[in-house]
């Protein structure tokens, strides 16, 4: 039975001769197995930790010499197992959870001299030099011959870059590395996601540049990419459109899109709050949505769309008079910020509240309104804006939705009054 990770040995008599330990592990292979004793020729089990500066390895007698095992930490891969004689602390540190606790099961049972025969024990042996060398954080692999085929992904990648492999599909042996902050499959021939790429805790990058993608699911925007991702890049695919929970990505801050074949971007685009950089070039955008407004952005390009000519006076009513008691009660929910939910309300109520839309005014409006295209300069919601078009020009149409008439005629004589100055 064997368990790869950092060790540190602090002998306990130190502090009496006025010493401290280094306070830092190194990288190591602790193994439990058999070994014989040449004195006695009896056969023992021991447990041995082996460095890259001692792959013979050090031993230590296990059956009634574990003085205690300290597992507070287990669960962040960490324990000390505090040995009788020689009298030292064996900590380890950055071990896989699962791993660790089959290690100290086993430990224990051989301090208490219980039968280990149903255990993996082996005869003690050096280990090989790839075995102690230190954990593997950042793997680059662009070229298919270099692709592992029949060997694991390292454990302990944090960065993997697999680009130009011609991969057709997310290798599920990915999924599985539990410390991974950036994926980067840029290149590739990918057509769909797996949801469980959102089984990664702590991906904050996923780069997609250049793959075959006609969708990003609506999982992945409910998974805990929600909380952790902070940059992504869908540039070059075959997007035609984004679900409705994609801004449930509310950590992005870098988000590409550029050279793919969207027509609208996500509706709820405010709920976008940190986000600084935007590229949306080269798409079929003919308008932005009216949440655009509420941006803050350092950097903007929307380059190569075919926005249309806004025209205030071009507008869509849909309104009735008097307003029907649904629309009322939505529009007062939404107001005064009242919590909703499906254990309160029906599905369909719920959906219809979060498409709601905020007139000039301030006030909301849910399925009655009259909508409108007016012309934004960019700059209002970005620092460094890229030119729209090669005319030089640093506007675009946004949608805008007003909750009455009144609103509309004040917004309508406002614009009048402006041109007419």
């Amino acid at each position: 039975m064997k368990l790869q990770c950092d060790v540190e040995v602090v002998h306990r008599m130190l502090p009496t001769f006025g010493m401290k330990s280094r306070g830092k592990g190194v990288r190591a292979v602790l193994s439990i197995g058999k070994h014989v004793d040449k004195t006695t020729q009896r056969t023992h089990v021991y447990m041995i930790i082996c460095t890259a500066k001692d792959r013979a390895g050090s031993k230590y007698k296990l059956k009634d010499n574990i003085e205690k095992l300290f597992t507070w930490f287990v669960e962040e891969g960490k324990a000390t197992v505090r040995i009788k004689e020689p009298a030292v602390d064996i900590c380890l540190s950055k071990a896989d959870a699962n791993s660790l606790k089959n290690f100290l099961s086993a430990a224990r049972l051989a301090d208490r001299g219980s039968d280990t025969s149903s255990l993996p024990l082996a005869t003690l042996t050096p280990v090989r030099a790839k075995d102690v060398e230190k954990p593997k954080k950042k793997l680059t692999i662009i070229s298919k011959k270099d692709y592992p085929l029949t060997s694991s992904f390292p454990y302990s990648l944090e960065q993997l870059q697999v680009s130009y492999c011609k991969l057709s599909r997310v290798d599920m042996r990915m999924l599985s590395l539990k410390a991974l902050r950036k994926l980067d499959l840029s290149n590739n021939h990918i057509k769909k996601l797996p949801a469980t790429i959102g089984d990664l805790g702590c991906l904050a990058e996923l780069i997609l540049h250049n793959n075959h993608l006609e969708s990003f699911s609506e999982a992945l925007c409910l998974s805990t990419l929600q909380r952790t991702l902070q940059r992504l890049d869908l540039s070059q695919n075959r997007l035609r459109a984004l679900p409705s929970q994609f801004c449930q990505l509310r950590e992005l801050v870098n988000l590409k899109l550029d050279d793919n074949k969207l027509v609208w971007l996500p509706f709820r685009i405010s709920r976008f709050s940190k986000l600084k950089f935007l590229s949306a070039a080269h798409n079929q955008l003919a308008l932005l949505p009216s949440g655009f407004r509420n941006l803050s952005l350092e950097n903007l390009d929307l380059f190569g769309n075919p926005f249309d000519q806004p025209n205030p006076l071009d507008h869509t009513i849909h309104l009735t008079f008097p307003l029907s008691l649904q629309e009322l009660a939505s529009r007062a929910v939404v107001n005064l910020r009242v919590p909703y939910g499906p254990q309160v309300l029906p599905a369909h109520l719920c959906r219809d509240l979060e498409f709601s839309k905020a007139c000039d005014c301030g006030r909301a409006c849910v399925s009655f309104f009259i909508r409108a295209a007016v012309s934004m300069n960019l700059h209002q919601v970005s620092h460094t804006v890229v030119l729209v078009d090669d005319m030089g020009g640093t506007e675009a149409p946004v949608q805008q939705h007003f909750c009455s008439l009144p609103c509309y005629s004040e917004f309508l004589d406002n614009g009048l009054q402006r041109g007419g100055r």
